[in-house]
C-alpha cells in the first residue's frame, strides 16, 4: 500500500516522503487498519518534538488527531466495521495506520470530518475545565488561546461561566474568543490587568484554566484569583517555573493547583471531573455536530501533505494568523 507521510527528519526540518505501508496479513485481535482522511497539527507538542525538546531520535512521525476510514478489523473488534469513519487518538501524519480499538471513536453521522478532527486536541482542553468543576454563574478565566484554550473557552461558556475571561498576546485570537462566547479578552501585558480582572469578577476569578505552556504563566494567574480558587495546569511548559510565592499566592488564599495533564484521567468509567478520553471525544463531537461548539472557525487552512514544510514554517515563524492547520490525505480523483 503506497501513500505519504510527514516526517521530522532533523532539528527544525519537515519533509513529506513516500510511505510503503505493508498491509498486515492478519491483524492483532483488537487492532484496526485505517486509511487517513484528515490530520490536525498540534502546534505545542509538535514544535517541541521538531526542535528536540522532548528527546528521542530523528526521524519522527508525529500526529495527535485524525479522522480515518476503517479498512479492516481484528477478530475481536465488534464496535467498528469496514467503511466506518472514526476519530483517532494519537494518530500519525500518514496515509495508513494500525491502531488499537481503544483509541478510536466513531464519528457521528452528519458531522464533517474536518470539524470532528479537533475533538482529540479539544478533549485535552475540556479535561482541564472539568477538573476545576466550574459552577453556573461562576467566573472562569482561560489563559492561552491555542486550540486547547479555544475549545476550553467554548466549553466554559456552554457550562454557564460568567463572566468568561480569556488571555492571549495575539489580538486575532482574542477577537475570535469573543466571537465564540468569551465576555472579555485581554493581552497578558495589559496595564493593571490584575485589577481589571478582579473588578470584572468581583474580587478575583475562582476558576482558571492555564493552557499557555509558558512556565511563568501560573504566577500571573495566581495574582488574579479569588480566595479558595482552583487553577488547572493544562499547558505543558516542559521547563521549570523559576519561583512561586506559595505562602502569599497559594497557602494563605487557599488556592488549589491541579495538575491537568491529559493522561490524568481514567481509562474506563468516567466520573465527575474525570472523564475517559473516549467519552470526552464523543461528547465533544456531539456538541460540535449540534452547533454548540464551533471548530469550523478554528480552521486556518486545509492543505495537502506535500505542503507540510510551508505549514510548519508558519508555526516556526509564529505567524499570528495561524491556528488550526489540517492535512487532507484523501486521494484526489
Amino acid at each position: 500500500m503506497r501513500g505519504k507521510q510527514i516526517l521530522f527528519t532533523d532539528v527544525g526540518k519537515v519533509e513529506t516522503l513516500p510511505l510503503d505501508f505493508e498491509e498486515p496479513g492478519e491483524l492483532f485481535r483488537d487492532d484496526v487498519l485505517l486509511q487517513t482522511e484528515y490530520t490536525l497539527v498540534s502546534p505545542g507538542t509538535e514544535m517541541d518534538c521538531l526542535f528536540g525538546r522532548t528527546g528521542g531520535n530523528y526521524p519522527k512521525c508525529l500526529g495527535y488527531s485524525a479522522t480515518a476510514r476503517v479498512l479492516k478489523c481484528g477478530e475481536e473488534v465488534s464496535e467498528f466495521q469496514a467503511g466506518d469513519r472514526v476519530l483517532v487518538y494519537h494518530s500519525r501524519h500518514a496515509s495508513f495506520l494500525v491502531k488499537n480499538k481503544s483509541d478510536l471513536v466513531k464519528v457521528p453521522e452528519g458531522l464533517a470530518p474536518e470539524e470532528a478532527v479537533f475533538a482529540v486536541v479539544g478533549s485535552m482542553g475540556l479535561q482541564g475545565l472539568r477538573k476545576i468543576r466550574p459552577e453556573l454563574g461562576e467566573s472562569v478565566m482561560v489563559m492561552g488561546l491555542g486550540l486547547l484554550g479555544m475549545i476550553a473557552s467554548q466549553c466554559a461558556a456552554r457550562s454557564g461561566a460568567f463572566p468568561l475571561i480569556t488571555l492571549d498576546f495575539n489580538p486575532f485570537r482574542r477577537d475570535l474568543s469573543l466571537q465564540l462566547g468569551a465576555d472579555h479578552s485581554f493581552s497578558p501585558d495589559t496595564a493593571d490587568l490584575a485589577e481589571k480582572v478582579k473588578a470584572l469578577s468581583e474580587g478575583g476569578v475562582p476558576a482558571v484554566v492555564e493552557a499557555t505552556g509558558a512556565p511563568d504563566a501560573i504566577n500571573l494567574g495566581l495574582k488574579m484569583m479569588s480566595p479558595l480558587g482552583r487553577i488547572a495546569l493544562v499547558g505543558c511548559s516542559r521547563t521549570p517555573t523559576e519561583r512561586i510565592d506559595f505562602y502569599q499566592d497559594v497557602h494563605r488564599p487557599g488556592i488549589q493547583i491541579i495538575g491537568a495533564h491529559n493522561f490524568v484521567r481514567p481509562t474506563d468509567r468516567s466520573r465527575p471531573g474525570y472523564w475517559t478520553m473516549r467519552d470526552d471525544m464523543s461528547a465533544l463531537m456531539k456538541l460540535i455536530r449540534a452547533g454548540r461548539i464551533n471548530t469550523r472557525k478554528l480552521i486556518t487552512e486545509i492543505a495537502p501533505p506535500e505542503r507540510a514544510p510551508a505549514m510548519y514554517r508558519r508555526f516556526i515563524d509564529k505567524d499570528p494568523g495561524v491556528l488550526g492547520v489540517i492535512f487532507d490525505w484523501r486521494e484526489k480523483e
